[in-house]
């Protein structure tokens, strides 16, 4: 008989076999009921930025490389909801909507049989921290090739006290050594299974998070922490809501940009652009670039061809010359706009009636008048706002309040849209080199503003996108040469003089 040596006393331990992990799967949490927040409906079901938080949740994980599964535990009688919800938005990774269980704890068991056996990376995630970043995802997929629990969370900046059944302190932590726990949290799964195992046999077992079964249960497992976000809230109370909701409006997509010439021909060719607003500025640059990659493109405006954004008569009639030249209409394009510079007080009623014309009932005829063409080659409505649609500005508050109104209609929009196919989104450049700025606010040091082609470079990335319901931030790299602005011609001249941008 050979001797085995490896249990001796004095035996070299086995280096433990590396981690291989058959897939990672998602776990959503979608147990709660809304009683905090006053609702007759879960929470996850609420809307905020145009669609249900949940489909908010759900659309980080579809889209990270990194998660191959997503199974949705969802509150006790609403799980149709929810399998309609991942049905409609075409979430292809969702293998499993099922119901949950009355705790956090019984819902993760729950969890465990549905994933199965095997080995598997398992992140189990608050259905109500809809603004997870795929940062957190990608980094808690990570730190599981050399950790078997993960938990995400971030400093306190409040002092936290200890107290006592009296409400008096007995304790003030050291701020330092403190976090916030968020989610995701992520286990390798043998880890949680085997300390849910052991907490079974405990009579008083309660946790409120997965990484203190294991801390409890299985003393001695590091547990690593990674970075999370203070964006990362979990929407519990009331106030919670308004501020994911801004915090969605306020936060800035980006567009993949392609590589090389001939991609952007790929995309383009045969496309039909139609842009209100094209005789110069942003509007300009977009139509000939967009020109360069072989769009078939259409400018019209109040100079050029004497098309009023405001009036339905020609939206329609640019509309139709557009449509019956190529038999399509892909993109349309509102880059129009006026800045009128003064007190509310003191502007006059003709002034006030153009602004609000031209900045937002035109934007909004055109969508009306799009929409038909538009759901047939399920193409896209693309918007323009500044960054005053964020709070509104001193000297120029209708036209401020016109922005921010852009942006809700871009996310409404999108939403009431998405059963045609068509996209809708809002390019929220920086300050910018356009004639419109000079006249409003004179000369201003070059390199303090974008160039209009960056943005109409950002602007066609947008339209050969998946984007929708987006607010795309541009903004002025460092180290970008100064821009020159676009001179415009006798006739431009005469229309800044009565206030009215093309771009």
């Amino acid at each position: 008989m050979t001797q085995d040596h490896t249990t001796g006393p004095d035996a070299t331990p086995e280096t433990p076999a590396p981690w291989r992990p058959s897939r990672t799967v998602a776990v959503v949490l979608a147990g709660g009921t809304g009683t905090r927040l006053g609702l007759g409906i879960p929470k996850q079901l609420l809307k905020i930025a145009g669609k249900p938080i949940i489909e908010h949740t759900l659309a980080v994980f579809e889209a990270a490389a990194e998660i191959d599964e997503i199974i949705v535990l969802m509150a006790t009688g609403h799980v149709a909801d929810a399998q309609q919800i991942v049905d409609k938005a075409g979430f292809c990774k969702v293998s499993k909507v099922i119901e949950g269980g009355d705790t956090r704890n019984a819902t993760t068991r729950i969890a465990l049989d549905a994933v199965g056996e095997g080995d598997v990376n398992i992140l189990f995630h608050d259905a109500v921290r809809p603004l997870v970043s795929a940062r957190i995802v990608r980094e808690c997929v990570n730190a599981l090739w050399t950790y078997s629990a993960v938990d995400v969370a971030i400093p306190s900046a409040d002092t936290i006290i200890q107290v006592d059944e009296n409400e008096c302190i007995t304790d003030i932590p050291v701020r330092a050594t403190l976090r916030r726990g968020q989610t995701p949290q992520a286990f390798r799964s043998g880890t949680i299974r085997e300390a849910y195992r052991r907490a079974e046999g405990d009579p008083d077992f309660a946790a409120t998070d997965d990484c203190g079964v294991v801390l409890r249960y299985l003393p001695g497992t590091p547990i690593k922490v990674i970075d999370g976000s203070d964006e990362n809230i979990k929407v519990t109370h009331p106030v919670d809501v308004h501020l994911a909701d801004k915090l969605f409006q306020l936060a800035a997509a980006q567009a993949p940009r392609l590589t090389d010439h001939r991609s952007y021909t790929e995309e383009l060719t045969g496309r039909t652009i139609v842009i209100f607003g094209g005789s110069y500025g942003i509007g300009h640059d977009l139509a000939e670039l967009a020109r360069r990659y072989g769009a078939q493109v259409f400018p019209f405006s109040r100079s050029s061809t004497g098309t009023h954004v405001e009036r339905a008569e020609d939206v329609e009639a640019a509309l139709k010359t557009a449509f019956e030249a190529t038999g399509r209409i892909d993109h349309v394009v509102v880059t129009a706009g006026i800045l009128e510079k003064g007190s509310l007080t003191d502007m006059d009623q003709e002034t006030m009636d153009r602004v609000l014309q031209v900045n937002f009932v035109g934007p909004v005829i055109a969508a009306r008048q799009s929409l038909p063409y538009l759901q047939q080659t399920k193409g896209q409505l693309l918007l323009y706002t500044s960054s005053s649609y964020t709070r509104g500005r001193a000297q120029y508050a209708l036209y401020s309040a016109t922005k921010a109104a852009l942006v809700n209609l871009t996310q409404a929009l999108a939403d009431e849209w998405a059963e045609f196919g068509v996209r809708v989104n809002c390019i929220n450049p920086e300050r910018t080199a356009t004639p419109m700025r000079t006249k409003a606010f004179g000369e201003e040091p070059e390199h303090t503003l974008l160039a209009a082609e960056t943005v109409a470079q950002s602007s066609l990335d947008v339209l050969i996108s998946d984007l929708t319901g987006q607010v795309i931030d541009v903004r002025r790299a460092p180290g970008e040469p100064a821009p020159v602005p676009a001179q415009p011609t006798v006739a431009d001249q005469d229309r800044l003089a009565s206030g009215v941008d093309a771009g």
